[in-house]
């Protein structure tokens, strides 16, 4: 609910079942939740909390950008952040943490100290995995040309991306004069890694709809009534009484009672706040407000997560037909204009990771029927997006770590075995698509649509999902047919995107427009995952 708590590394033994020998791990998408922040709104000052909070030390030391016009270059300016609030006649004061501190403050909703630490902590936990035990990527980073990055444009998400990949790669594990990675970012109005309910009017309508039913549910329960008994005489004035949709929400109160938590004495609540059964009742109800409409409705799932599920599996379809639209075209130094020429090839993505919130992962797993926990995700957790091609069982082993991971490709097809570079797989890959328009491919074709030609280019690839490290199984994935013999947590990626294509909106913009006041709730059972 608030800190997570990583489960030790696999095993030897586990990772032979994790990962078997018949199959070799072609495309990894990591999405993870920011760390630990700071709470986005001030609340519950009258209960002693402090408003500002003294836990990031990164605005001591930030640097910008700036153009001299004498030298028509730039260069880098450093400064440090200092908070500016209201004061009690509306003139400006400091902003200041318990102790009086004037740097070092967090704005609201802003990653702290630890928060970095926790993401940093993911990436060296991605390396042991990915680098160390499976010698999928390589120790040394030459450049990012295969890592496909992302953030959304909530700055704490952009921070744990940047902290993760450091972790993954600290600077002595890149190359001296390793190129800046491209990290993707969208215009908030474009933004689908987060459920977008801010410019998916539809979307906001569905989200009240069913926020209002969980209110009607529980506002007049008598588990309600012992978080009033809890925290009812630290609620404001006029508005007295805790409820699902009072001022704060319950699950205003919820993200108060996280924030603290993760943190130091300093900003704790009173006792009350932390009592065990208030906490559940809490999280129980959170996670029936917010997500309990992707597990009933199918246009909850396409308009709230539909569109980034699309581009997940637009990119695994993208690695298995060799082309551009596997993340490269997104991150390319360089996009040609025609066909690649004989040995200069694209580069392959190996390794995503993307920045984003607990509203996410929580909407993916639900979405795909894999939200069983009734858990709220905590800071800094992630999910694992895993495609697997199956191993060529008359191709000899590869003699050394990395070529193991490189050996996703087959060998006849392959034009050298070298770590990331330009031209790693020489004319595979066929880079015709421009700036502006998107990459050739099947990825966003419907299931139903694809000719038996181009069914065919999904065979013998599989999916699987991790979630903080523990293997999640898709329902519809279960039934014969739709998974690798002997283990229904390996999803064939035809049927994986067979399930997700159901809610992948074909025009998220105008669906976001439309129907705004059509009925909220589906008229018969609409279980996600199928």
């Amino acid at each position: 609910m608030t800190s997570l708590t990583p489960r030790p590394p696999y095993t030897e033994d586990e990772l032979k079942t994790l990962y078997p020998e018949n199959l070799q791990l072609q495309l990894v998408q990591i999405l993870l939740r920011h760390g630990e922040r700071s709470p986005v709104s001030v609340r519950f000052q009258n209960a002693g909390l402090p408003a500002f909070w003294p836990y990031c030390s990164a605005v001591r030391q930030l640097k910008s950008a700036v153009l001299d016009r004498h030298t028509g270059q730039f260069s880098t300016f450093e400064w440090k952040r200092r908070l500016e609030a209201f004061g009690p006649n509306d003139e400006p004061i400091l902003a200041q943490g318990p102790a009086g501190e004037l740097d070092g403050v967090c704005e609201m909703g802003m990653l702290t100290d630890r928060g970095r630490e926790t993401t940093f902590d993911l990436g060296s936990r991605l390396r042991n995995l990915y680098v160390d035990q499976l010698h999928f990527l390589p120790p040394v980073l030459l450049n990012a040309d295969n890592l496909y990055l992302r953030a959304t444009p909530i700055p704490r998400a952009l921070d744990s991306v940047q902290e993760t990949f450091t972790g993954l790669y600290p600077a002595h594990t890149r190359a001296p004069k390793f190129p800046a990675p491209a990290i993707l970012t969208r215009a908030q109005g474009d933004e689908t890694l987060f459920p977008n309910d801010s410019n998916c009017r539809r979307f906001a309508a569905l989200s009240r709809a069913f926020a209002q039913r969980t209110a009607d549910r529980w506002n007049e329960t008598e588990e309600m009534a012992y978080l009033n008994k809890l925290y009812g005489k630290w609620m404001p004035e006029d508005t007295p009484r805790v409820a699902v949709d009072g001022r704060p929400r319950l699950s205003g109160i919820m993200d108060t009672i996280n924030s603290t938590l993760a943190h130091g004495p300093e900003t704790r609540l009173p006792k009350e706040f932390y009592d065990p059964k208030g906490r559940e009742i809490i999280e129980k109800i959170g996670v029936e407000e917010w997500f309990a409409g992707y597990k009933e409705s199918q246009e909850y799932r396409a308009l709230g997560i539909g569109s980034l599920l699309g581009d997940i599996v637009s990119r695994m379809v993208g690695s298995a037909e060799r082309s551009t639209a596997d993340g490269e075209y997104e991150v390319a130094r360089q996009l040609e204009s025609g066909p690649v020429k004989e040995g200069k090839g694209a580069t392959p993505i190996r390794f995503g990771l993307s920045g984003c919130h607990d509203t996410t992962l929580a909407a993916i797993l639900a979405s795909l029927g894999s939200y069983e926990s009734g858990k709220w995700p905590p800071y800094t957790s992630h999910i694992a997006i895993e495609m697997f091609r199956k191993a060529d069982p008359t191709r000899p082993k590869p003699t050394s770590p990395y070529q193991q991971g490189a050996a996703t490709i087959p060998p006849a097809e392959a034009s050298s075995t070298q770590t990331s570079k330009p031209g790693w797989f020489g004319s595979l890959f066929s880079s015709s698509a421009k700036p502006g328009n998107p990459p050739p491919g099947i990825g966003r074709k419907r299931t139903e649509e694809l000719s038996t030609k181009e069914k065919a280019k999904l065979e013998e690839y599989y999916v699987r999902i991790r979630y903080n490290d523990e293997v999640v199984t898709v329902p519809g994935c279960k039934t014969p047919g739709n998974h690798l013999e002997g283990d229904e947590s390996f999803c064939t990626l035809a049927a994986f995107k067979s399930i997700v294509d159901k809610f992948v909106p074909r025009n998220w913009k105008q669906q976001c427009r439309t129907n705004i006041r059509g009925p909220a709730f589906p008229e018969k059972p609409e279980p996600a995952g199928y």
